[in-house]
Protein backbone atom coordinates (compact mmCIF):
# COMPACT_ATOMS: atom_id res chain seq x y z
CA UNK A 1 0.00 0.00 0.00
CA UNK A 2 1.39 3.38 -1.01
CA UNK A 3 2.20 5.75 1.87
CA UNK A 4 0.58 9.17 1.59
CA UNK A 5 2.75 12.27 1.58
CA UNK A 6 2.12 14.90 4.25
CA UNK A 7 0.70 17.29 1.66
CA UNK A 8 -1.76 14.63 0.51
CA UNK A 9 -2.93 13.94 4.07
CA UNK A 10 -3.45 17.65 4.71
CA UNK A 11 -5.39 17.96 1.46
CA UNK A 12 -7.77 15.22 2.59
CA UNK A 13 -8.41 16.82 6.02
CA UNK A 14 -11.01 19.45 6.88
CA UNK A 15 -8.82 20.66 9.76
CA UNK A 16 -6.48 23.56 9.05
CA UNK A 17 -4.36 23.93 12.20
CA UNK A 18 -3.17 27.34 13.39
CA UNK A 19 -0.62 27.10 16.23
CA UNK A 20 -1.49 28.82 19.51
CA UNK A 21 0.61 29.38 22.64
CA UNK A 22 0.52 26.72 25.33
CA UNK A 23 -1.17 27.54 28.65
CA UNK A 24 2.28 27.91 30.23
CA UNK A 25 3.42 30.32 27.51
CA UNK A 26 0.33 32.49 27.87
CA UNK A 27 0.62 32.51 31.66
CA UNK A 28 4.27 33.55 31.31
CA UNK A 29 3.28 36.35 28.94
CA UNK A 30 0.41 37.52 31.21
CA UNK A 31 1.41 36.33 34.68
CA UNK A 32 -0.73 36.07 37.77
CA UNK A 33 0.97 37.86 40.69
CA UNK A 34 1.32 36.25 44.10
CA UNK A 35 -1.17 38.80 45.47
CA UNK A 36 -3.82 37.90 42.90
CA UNK A 37 -3.14 34.18 43.32
CA UNK A 38 -3.67 34.46 47.09
CA UNK A 39 -6.87 36.44 46.51
CA UNK A 40 -8.27 33.82 44.12
CA UNK A 41 -7.48 31.08 46.63
CA UNK A 42 -9.15 33.04 49.44
CA UNK A 43 -12.27 33.64 47.31
CA UNK A 44 -12.54 29.95 46.51
CA UNK A 45 -12.40 29.15 50.22
CA UNK A 46 -15.13 31.68 50.97
CA UNK A 47 -17.39 30.07 48.38
CA UNK A 48 -16.54 26.61 49.70
CA UNK A 49 -17.47 27.78 53.18
CA UNK A 50 -20.94 28.78 51.97
CA UNK A 51 -21.35 25.43 50.21
CA UNK A 52 -20.31 23.56 53.36
CA UNK A 53 -22.84 25.45 55.46
CA UNK A 54 -20.10 27.12 57.50
CA UNK A 55 -21.13 30.62 56.44
CA UNK A 56 -24.92 30.45 56.78
CA UNK A 57 -25.55 34.19 56.94
CA UNK A 58 -24.31 35.16 53.47
CA UNK A 59 -25.66 34.57 49.99
CA UNK A 60 -23.38 33.79 47.06
CA UNK A 61 -24.23 36.05 44.10
CA UNK A 62 -22.71 35.53 40.64
CA UNK A 63 -23.47 38.69 38.72
CA UNK A 64 -22.36 40.19 35.42
CA UNK A 65 -22.77 40.35 31.64
CA UNK A 66 -24.31 37.50 29.69
CA UNK A 67 -21.09 37.61 27.69
CA UNK A 68 -18.08 39.91 27.61
CA UNK A 69 -17.34 41.46 24.22
CA UNK A 70 -15.83 44.84 25.20
CA UNK A 71 -12.83 45.07 27.55
CA UNK A 72 -13.47 48.67 28.53
CA UNK A 73 -17.12 48.05 29.44
CA UNK A 74 -16.17 44.90 31.39
CA UNK A 75 -13.61 46.78 33.48
CA UNK A 76 -16.00 49.66 34.18
CA UNK A 77 -18.64 47.16 35.31
CA UNK A 78 -16.03 45.41 37.49
CA UNK A 79 -15.06 48.67 39.17
CA UNK A 80 -18.68 49.35 40.13
CA UNK A 81 -19.29 45.78 41.29
CA UNK A 82 -16.06 45.70 43.31
CA UNK A 83 -17.13 48.81 45.21
CA UNK A 84 -20.57 47.32 45.87
CA UNK A 85 -19.00 44.01 46.92
CA UNK A 86 -16.95 45.77 49.60
CA UNK A 87 -20.02 47.56 50.94
CA UNK A 88 -22.19 44.41 51.11
CA UNK A 89 -19.54 41.81 51.96
CA UNK A 90 -21.00 40.99 55.38
CA UNK A 91 -24.22 39.77 53.76
CA UNK A 92 -23.48 38.94 50.10
CA UNK A 93 -20.42 37.37 48.49
CA UNK A 94 -20.35 38.96 45.03
CA UNK A 95 -18.54 37.20 42.18
CA UNK A 96 -18.39 38.71 38.68
CA UNK A 97 -19.73 36.67 35.80
CA UNK A 98 -16.96 36.66 33.13
CA UNK A 99 -18.19 34.52 30.25
CA UNK A 100 -15.94 34.31 27.18
CA UNK A 101 -17.51 31.25 25.50
CA UNK A 102 -21.12 31.00 24.33
CA UNK A 103 -22.67 27.59 23.62
CA UNK A 104 -24.95 27.63 20.59
CA UNK A 105 -27.92 25.40 19.81
CA UNK A 106 -27.28 26.05 16.10
CA UNK A 107 -24.96 28.95 15.15
CA UNK A 108 -24.13 32.46 16.33
CA UNK A 109 -21.36 34.46 17.96
CA UNK A 110 -19.43 31.95 20.05
CA UNK A 111 -17.77 34.41 22.39
CA UNK A 112 -14.66 36.52 22.75
CA UNK A 113 -12.30 33.53 22.83
CA UNK A 114 -13.41 32.59 19.32
CA UNK A 115 -14.18 35.95 17.74
CA UNK A 116 -12.66 38.85 19.63
CA UNK A 117 -13.19 41.25 16.71
CA UNK A 118 -16.91 40.40 16.43
CA UNK A 119 -16.59 40.10 12.69
CA UNK A 120 -17.10 36.38 12.21
CA UNK A 121 -13.46 35.81 11.23
CA UNK A 122 -11.70 32.50 11.99
CA UNK A 123 -10.56 32.22 15.61
CA UNK A 124 -7.02 33.28 16.57
CA UNK A 125 -5.09 33.19 19.84
CA UNK A 126 -5.88 36.88 20.33
CA UNK A 127 -9.07 36.11 22.22
CA UNK A 128 -7.16 34.05 24.79
CA UNK A 129 -4.84 36.96 25.47
CA UNK A 130 -7.64 39.52 25.74
CA UNK A 131 -9.68 37.32 28.07
CA UNK A 132 -6.72 36.66 30.36
CA UNK A 133 -5.91 40.37 30.58
CA UNK A 134 -9.55 41.13 31.46
CA UNK A 135 -9.60 38.46 34.19
CA UNK A 136 -6.32 39.74 35.62
CA UNK A 137 -7.55 43.35 35.65
CA UNK A 138 -10.81 42.37 37.40
CA UNK A 139 -8.89 40.32 39.97
CA UNK A 140 -6.62 43.31 40.63
CA UNK A 141 -9.75 45.26 41.56
CA UNK A 142 -10.26 42.70 44.33
CA UNK A 143 -13.22 40.97 42.68
CA UNK A 144 -13.58 37.18 42.25
CA UNK A 145 -14.42 35.92 38.74
CA UNK A 146 -16.68 33.13 37.48
CA UNK A 147 -17.14 31.52 34.07
CA UNK A 148 -18.85 28.64 32.29
CA UNK A 149 -16.40 26.06 30.96
CA UNK A 150 -17.28 25.01 27.44
CA UNK A 151 -14.16 23.84 25.58
CA UNK A 152 -12.00 21.76 27.97
CA UNK A 153 -8.84 22.64 26.00
CA UNK A 154 -9.30 26.32 26.90
CA UNK A 155 -9.79 25.85 30.65
CA UNK A 156 -6.05 25.82 31.56
CA UNK A 157 -5.61 29.27 30.02
CA UNK A 158 -7.96 30.86 32.58
CA UNK A 159 -8.52 28.59 35.58
CA UNK A 160 -5.81 30.12 37.80
CA UNK A 161 -7.70 33.46 37.73
CA UNK A 162 -11.17 32.03 38.46
CA UNK A 163 -12.83 31.50 41.82
CA UNK A 164 -16.00 29.77 40.57
CA UNK A 165 -17.11 27.86 37.50
CA UNK A 166 -20.13 26.16 36.01
CA UNK A 167 -20.97 23.49 33.46
CA UNK A 168 -23.84 24.55 31.21
CA UNK A 169 -27.19 23.03 30.33
CA UNK A 170 -25.97 21.79 26.94
CA UNK A 171 -22.89 20.01 28.31
CA UNK A 172 -23.90 18.85 31.81
CA UNK A 173 -24.57 15.34 30.51
CA UNK A 174 -21.20 15.19 28.74
CA UNK A 175 -18.70 12.78 30.29
CA UNK A 176 -15.85 15.03 29.13
CA UNK A 177 -17.23 18.04 31.02
CA UNK A 178 -17.93 16.03 34.15
CA UNK A 179 -14.31 14.84 34.08
CA UNK A 180 -13.17 18.44 33.59
CA UNK A 181 -15.20 19.55 36.63
CA UNK A 182 -13.63 16.74 38.66
CA UNK A 183 -10.18 18.18 38.01
CA UNK A 184 -10.83 21.89 38.51
CA UNK A 185 -9.69 23.32 41.86
CA UNK A 186 -12.73 25.52 42.40
CA UNK A 187 -16.42 25.09 43.21
CA UNK A 188 -18.40 24.10 40.10
CA UNK A 189 -22.14 24.52 39.61
CA UNK A 190 -23.71 21.80 37.45
CA UNK A 191 -26.72 23.30 35.64
CA UNK A 192 -29.75 21.18 34.87
CA UNK A 193 -30.21 20.26 31.21
CA UNK A 194 -32.34 22.17 28.69
CA UNK A 195 -35.33 19.98 29.50
CA UNK A 196 -35.16 21.20 33.09
CA UNK A 197 -34.51 17.78 34.64
CA UNK A 198 -32.68 18.02 37.94
CA UNK A 199 -31.51 14.41 37.49
CA UNK A 200 -28.98 15.71 34.94
CA UNK A 201 -27.41 17.93 37.62
CA UNK A 202 -27.59 15.21 40.27
CA UNK A 203 -25.78 12.70 38.06
CA UNK A 204 -23.21 15.32 37.08
CA UNK A 205 -22.44 16.12 40.73
CA UNK A 206 -22.02 12.42 41.49
CA UNK A 207 -19.67 11.96 38.53
CA UNK A 208 -17.63 15.11 39.22
CA UNK A 209 -17.16 14.04 42.83
CA UNK A 210 -15.28 10.89 41.80
CA UNK A 211 -11.67 10.38 40.64
CA UNK A 212 -11.12 10.04 36.90
CA UNK A 213 -8.49 9.38 34.26
CA UNK A 214 -9.01 11.76 31.36
CA UNK A 215 -7.38 12.72 28.12
CA UNK A 216 -6.29 16.35 28.14
CA UNK A 217 -3.46 18.71 27.29
CA UNK A 218 -0.76 19.52 29.83
CA UNK A 219 0.58 23.01 30.58
CA UNK A 220 2.93 22.70 27.60
CA UNK A 221 0.01 21.96 25.28
CA UNK A 222 1.01 18.30 24.86
CA UNK A 223 -1.65 15.56 24.72
CA UNK A 224 -1.60 13.63 27.99
CA UNK A 225 -3.57 11.46 30.37
CA UNK A 226 -4.39 13.20 33.63
CA UNK A 227 -5.44 11.65 36.92
CA UNK A 228 -7.88 13.83 38.86
CA UNK A 229 -9.13 13.24 42.37
CA UNK A 230 -12.69 14.59 42.08
CA UNK A 231 -14.34 17.86 43.05
CA UNK A 232 -15.99 17.85 46.52
CA UNK A 233 -17.56 21.26 45.83
CA UNK A 234 -19.55 20.35 42.73
CA UNK A 235 -23.18 21.32 43.33
CA UNK A 236 -26.56 21.70 41.62
CA UNK A 237 -27.39 24.83 39.65
CA UNK A 238 -31.07 25.22 38.67
CA UNK A 239 -31.85 27.28 35.56
CA UNK A 240 -35.34 26.12 34.57
CA UNK A 241 -36.23 24.19 31.44
CA UNK A 242 -38.82 23.46 28.78
CA UNK A 243 -41.52 22.98 31.40
CA UNK A 244 -40.83 26.36 32.98
CA UNK A 245 -39.00 27.64 36.08
CA UNK A 246 -37.61 25.47 38.85
CA UNK A 247 -36.75 28.06 41.49
CA UNK A 248 -39.69 27.31 43.75
CA UNK A 249 -39.18 25.69 47.15
CA UNK A 250 -40.52 22.31 46.04
CA UNK A 251 -38.19 22.07 43.03
CA UNK A 252 -35.17 23.15 45.05
CA UNK A 253 -35.92 20.69 47.82
CA UNK A 254 -36.47 17.83 45.37
CA UNK A 255 -33.13 18.51 43.70
CA UNK A 256 -31.35 18.79 47.04
CA UNK A 257 -32.75 15.55 48.43
CA UNK A 258 -32.00 13.82 45.11
CA UNK A 259 -28.39 13.68 46.28
CA UNK A 260 -28.97 10.83 48.70
CA UNK A 261 -25.46 10.94 50.15
CA UNK A 262 -24.86 13.57 52.79
CA UNK A 263 -21.28 13.84 51.53
CA UNK A 264 -22.58 15.02 48.16
CA UNK A 265 -25.21 17.45 49.39
CA UNK A 266 -24.36 21.09 48.91
CA UNK A 267 -26.71 24.11 48.94
CA UNK A 268 -28.13 24.92 45.50
CA UNK A 269 -27.43 27.87 43.22
CA UNK A 270 -30.35 29.33 41.26
CA UNK A 271 -30.11 31.05 37.87
CA UNK A 272 -32.52 34.00 37.82
CA UNK A 273 -32.24 34.22 34.02
CA UNK A 274 -32.68 31.75 31.14
CA UNK A 275 -35.69 29.43 31.49
CA UNK A 276 -36.31 30.60 35.05
CA UNK A 277 -37.15 34.03 33.63
CA UNK A 278 -38.80 32.81 30.44
CA UNK A 279 -35.89 34.56 28.65
CA UNK A 280 -37.28 37.91 29.84
CA UNK A 281 -34.47 39.76 31.61
CA UNK A 282 -37.01 41.98 33.37
CA UNK A 283 -38.05 38.99 35.53
CA UNK A 284 -34.62 38.56 37.08
CA UNK A 285 -35.03 41.03 39.92
CA UNK A 286 -38.27 39.37 40.97
CA UNK A 287 -36.63 35.95 40.80
CA UNK A 288 -33.70 37.11 42.94
CA UNK A 289 -36.14 38.29 45.59
CA UNK A 290 -37.94 34.92 45.51
CA UNK A 291 -34.67 33.08 46.09
CA UNK A 292 -33.67 35.51 48.85
CA UNK A 293 -37.07 35.02 50.54
CA UNK A 294 -36.44 31.28 50.68
CA UNK A 295 -32.98 31.87 52.11
CA UNK A 296 -34.40 34.29 54.68
CA UNK A 297 -36.93 31.61 55.62
CA UNK A 298 -33.94 29.70 57.03
CA UNK A 299 -33.78 27.35 54.05
CA UNK A 300 -30.34 25.67 54.21
CA UNK A 301 -30.83 24.35 50.68
CA UNK A 302 -30.07 27.78 49.14
CA UNK A 303 -26.48 28.87 48.42
CA UNK A 304 -27.29 31.88 46.26
CA UNK A 305 -28.28 33.06 42.81
CA UNK A 306 -27.00 34.33 39.46
CA UNK A 307 -27.98 37.51 37.63
CA UNK A 308 -27.23 38.51 34.04
CA UNK A 309 -26.44 42.17 34.46
CA UNK A 310 -24.66 44.87 32.47
CA UNK A 311 -24.10 48.63 32.51
CA UNK A 312 -27.15 49.14 30.29
CA UNK A 313 -30.33 47.06 30.35
CA UNK A 314 -31.56 44.92 27.46
CA UNK A 315 -29.55 43.72 24.48
CA UNK A 316 -28.62 44.82 20.99
CA UNK A 317 -27.91 43.18 17.67
CA UNK A 318 -24.34 43.69 16.63
CA UNK A 319 -22.92 44.03 13.12
CA UNK A 320 -19.21 44.43 12.58
CA UNK A 321 -18.20 47.95 11.70
CA UNK A 322 -21.40 49.52 13.03
CA UNK A 323 -21.78 51.58 16.19
CA UNK A 324 -23.15 49.97 19.31
CA UNK A 325 -24.37 50.94 22.76
CA UNK A 326 -21.53 50.94 25.29
CA UNK A 327 -22.10 48.48 28.10
CA UNK A 328 -25.08 46.70 26.55
CA UNK A 329 -25.20 42.95 25.89
CA UNK A 330 -24.89 41.55 22.36
CA UNK A 331 -26.26 38.17 23.49
CA UNK A 332 -29.04 37.69 26.09
CA UNK A 333 -30.79 40.70 27.57
CA UNK A 334 -29.46 41.86 30.95
CA UNK A 335 -30.77 44.06 33.72
CA UNK A 336 -28.98 47.42 33.91
CA UNK A 337 -26.60 48.61 36.60
CA UNK A 338 -29.13 50.75 38.44
CA UNK A 339 -31.51 47.82 38.92
CA UNK A 340 -28.63 45.50 39.79
CA UNK A 341 -27.42 47.78 42.56
CA UNK A 342 -30.94 48.38 43.86
CA UNK A 343 -31.84 44.66 44.02
CA UNK A 344 -28.57 43.66 45.70
CA UNK A 345 -28.74 46.44 48.27
CA UNK A 346 -32.34 45.51 49.06
CA UNK A 347 -31.51 41.83 49.53
CA UNK A 348 -28.40 42.61 51.59
CA UNK A 349 -30.49 44.81 53.89
CA UNK A 350 -32.97 41.97 54.36
CA UNK A 351 -30.20 39.48 55.13
CA UNK A 352 -28.76 41.93 57.67
CA UNK A 353 -32.01 42.13 59.60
Amino acid sequence: MKALATSEIEAESNFIPIPIPSPLELKSEIPCSSVVSAQVSASRKEIQSILLGNDPHRLLVVCGPCSIHDSRAAIEYAQRLAQLARELEDHLLLVMRTYFEKPRSVVGWKGLLYDSELGGAPATSGGLQIARRILLSIAEHGLPCATEFLNPILAPYQEDLLAYGSIGARTVESQIHRELAAGLKMPIGMKNNLAGESASSINAVKAANRPHSLFSNDEYGRPSISQVSGNPYAHIFLRGGKNGPNLDTQSIRAAFTGLASGALRRPIMVDCSHANSGKDYRQQGSNARKVADQFLGMNPEIAGFMLESNLEEGSQSFEAGEGHVFGQSITDGCIGWDETESVLREIAAQVKT
